[in-house]
């Protein structure tokens, strides 16, 4: 449906990468395409994840708790001594619903992972960011700026990190910071999966052999943790742009 496959992903040696939400689906997808590119890597998990490659640093990481978050940034700085890249993985769906039926309080665990659980991490990372002068990777997709039926938590709190990836470009981006929002396509995975039971928006209605598999998103996000990827021009990407899909062996 989609014609996507994955890119290729430069040799990332002595990188030193953080995935956030790297349990499973695209977030572990990443910590092995990562691994396999020769990155140092750091996965920030909740329960028990996939099968994760032994290379990578496993560590239980809530992105609503700052102590979790203290302490995935000080175990980085004693394993590695460096960050390049943080990538900001971890997001929630739910609740998903007529958005007359939501109980307004419900919608704040969405708010809490997906913008509040940037900005925590991105702060706590900045002194090794700007040492490194590093790159942050925000996880987004159309949802941000597209209305979507029975999903007024995951657009609105999708659209909040749009923004504040546009205002880290801002502020941060004189020091040397590069932050990217990379929209992702509709892909095979467990939030996949709740968006089909739900079956209230035209995204719930794309057969599950239709999706993208998380190999090609992975990829892409695993390319921006590149060197290479410092001479991109721009904000706001998406894994469907020409620029990508030039690179795709299709």
């Amino acid at each position: 449906m989609f014609n996507l496959a994955p890119i290729p992903v430069p040799n990332l040696s002595g990188r030193s990468v953080l995935v956030t939400g790297a349990t499973r689906g695209i977030g572990a997808a990443l910590v092995r395409v990562l691994v396999a590119q020769g990155a140092r890597v750091f996965a920030g998990v909740l329960g028990d994840p996939e099968a994760l490659p032994g290379d990578a640093t496993v560590f239980q990481l809530d992105v609503t708790r700052q102590a979790d978050v203290d302490a995935a940034i000080a175990r980085v700085r004693a394993d590695a001594g460096r960050l390049d890249v943080l990538v900001n993985n971890a997001g929630i769906i739910s609740p998903i619903g007529p958005l007359a039926s939501l109980a307004s309080d419900s919608l704040a665990p969405a708010f809490a992972v997906n913008v509040i659980g940037v900005h925590r991490m991105v702060v706590a990372a900045l002194p090794l960011l700007r040492a490194s002068q590093g790159t942050i990777v925000n996880a987004g997709t159309g949802a941000a700026t597209t209305p979507m039926e029975g999903w007024t938590a995951y657009c609105t709190s999708k659209a909040g990190v749009h923004m504040l990836t546009r205002l880290m470009a801002l502020e941060l981006g004189p020091e040397g910071i590069q932050s990217f929002f990379i929209g992702i396509p509709p892909t095979d995975t467990a939030m996949q999966a709740e968006i089909r039971a739900a079956g209230l928006n035209p995204i719930s209605k794309i057969p599950r052999d239709h999706l993208v598999p998380t190999a090609v998103p992975a990829s892409v996000m695993a390319y921006l943790c590149s060197a290479e990827a410092r001479g991109i021009d721009g904000v706001l990407l998406d894994v469907r742009q020409d620029r990508f899909k030039a690179m795709m062996p299709l």
